[in-house]
């Protein structure tokens, strides 16, 4: 797997003001099929770990507040 180096990379943007991770969300890690969700300890906010998208969106729907947006390709639309 290829890891996100940059948020230009990451198809899946977490909004941080958003996020209730720090308050034992895990929705959008737990339904990610390919575990490329996870959340930064540090920032207790989550983030994409790994470049391997396939664009499912189940993050993006059933994320409770929002948080999560995936930017779909345009040549994959």
């Amino acid at each position: 797997m290829t890891i996100a180096t940059t948020l230009t990379q990451a198809p899946v943007a977490v909004d941080e003001d958003k996020c209730i991770a720090e308050k034992g969300c895990t929705v959008c890690v737990d339904v990610c099929p390919l575990d490329v969700l996870a959340i930064d300890l540090v920032r207790n906010k989550a983030y994409m770990k790994f470049d391997e998208c396939w664009y499912c969106l189940p993050c993006e729907t059933d994320c409770p507040t929002g948080a999560v947006n995936v930017s779909i390709p345009y040549l994959l639309r």
